[in-house]
């Protein structure tokens, strides 16, 4: 599998030609032109920085041939106007997109703070191999090859990132959700997590626009 790595919480997965857009949100600068380019989209929950509801809307009102996945807080958005394009999920749930396999893992954002409430989430498995975890920390009951791993945000904490890890084991580690951490901070968080007493996982500092072989 390919993955191409894009601002913040929005990556591109191919496997022997089919793709699939993970999260294509406000943040991510070339987000309209990567929706138009997408025939598949997943969504891991509704806050802007992962979900551009505007460009995806445009893209659904011009092209039959777009499908969405989502939980029910991001596809009820468009009230069954397209039915055939747009597609709930829940934690648990299995299905095809593009020819490719996606596990359903988890169903709630990360606490912010007590004040605010927690809005659905959820992680996806591509191929039983990737995982992106939307924001949140949940522990899939499954194996996984590449952790997407969230590294900046108001939910995130570091040492709660490192139990994250520990608990998942994956193989390797990209990371993503990094706006809000300078290249120090990035460079700090991946020292930190590749420590022996932390943990020893080393974590890949991918630049935005760049591709490689998982």
């Amino acid at each position: 599998m390919r993955i191409t790595k894009h601002a913040h919480a929005c990556v591109l997965l191919e496997d022997r030609g089919r793709e699939i857009l993970i999260d294509p949100g406000a943040f991510t600068a070339n987000a309209g032109e990567l929706i138009d380019q997408a025939s598949t989209v997943l969504i891991t929950h509704e806050h802007v920085d992962h979900f551009d509801e505007a460009l995806l809307t445009a893209a659904l009102e011009h092209r039959e041939d777009l499908q969405i996945w989502g939980p029910a807080a991001v596809t009820a958005r468009w009230d069954d106007r397209y039915p055939t394009q747009v597609h709930t999920v829940h934690d648990g749930d299995r299905f095809l997109a593009n020819g490719l396999s996606v596990a359903v893992h988890g169903d709630v954002h990360a606490q912010i703070h007590a004040g605010i409430p927690r809005v659905p989430n959820v992680g996806y498995l591509v191929q039983g191999a990737v995982y992106h975890p939307g924001d949140a920390y949940h522990v899939p009951p499954a194996e996984v090859d590449t952790l997407l791993l969230p590294t900046s945000g108001p939910w995130t904490k570091l040492g709660q990132a490192v139990d994250y890890v520990r608990a998942v084991q994956p193989k390797s580690i990209i990371q993503i959700h990094e706006l809000m951490l300078s290249e120090l901070g990035q460079r700090s968080t991946a020292n930190f997590l590749g420590l022996s007493i932390l943990g020893g996982f080393a974590l890949t500092l991918m630049p935005v626009g760049e591709s490689r072989e998982l």
